[in-house]
């Protein structure tokens, strides 16, 4: 399969899983504060209505491939310290562990696929590709 497909396809991917998310949050901020609140964290709201934005707008980046190196870099952590802040030595029961050690795993490897999108580019098929003049070519 042609390169640009490949990153066209790695953005719509990853995207799919952030801009919902982002959205979500900001729909539902009562229920992301409570549940940041519930983790502990200092200012759950501002960190529900931070989170919401930072979740819709990067995602929204992502898809349409601009800035995509910085981009996909802050997603990348944002990933690996989501993970960590929502997922590390949580759970009650095995079940439960069990499930949130699967959803921390999940977190490291999305930041991996940011991370090789961001040494990758985003490709011609994308603002950052027309950006420069790279023009339409099929690789």
């Amino acid at each position: 399969m042609p390169r640009n497909a490949l990153l066209l396809i790695s953005r719509l991917l990853l995207a799919a899983l952030f801009v919902p998310s982002g959205f979500q949050a900001l729909t539902n901020i009562a229920g992301t504060t409570s549940y940041f609140a519930g983790l502990g964290l200092p200012l759950p709201t501002l960190a529900a209505w931070g989170t919401g934005l930072f979740e819709l707008i990067a995602g929204l980046l992502i898809l349409v491939g601009f800035q995509i190196r910085i981009v996909a870099l802050l997603l990348a952590a944002f990933s690996i310290a989501a993970g960590f802040i929502g997922h590390y030595g949580q759970g009650a029961d095995a079940t439960l562990a069990f499930m949130h050690q699967q959803m921390l795993m999940k977190d490291i490897a999305i930041a991996g696929g940011f991370l090789a999108l961001a040494m990758a580019g985003a490709g011609t098929w994308s603002a950052d590709g027309r950006s420069v003049g790279i023009g339409a070519e099929v690789t």
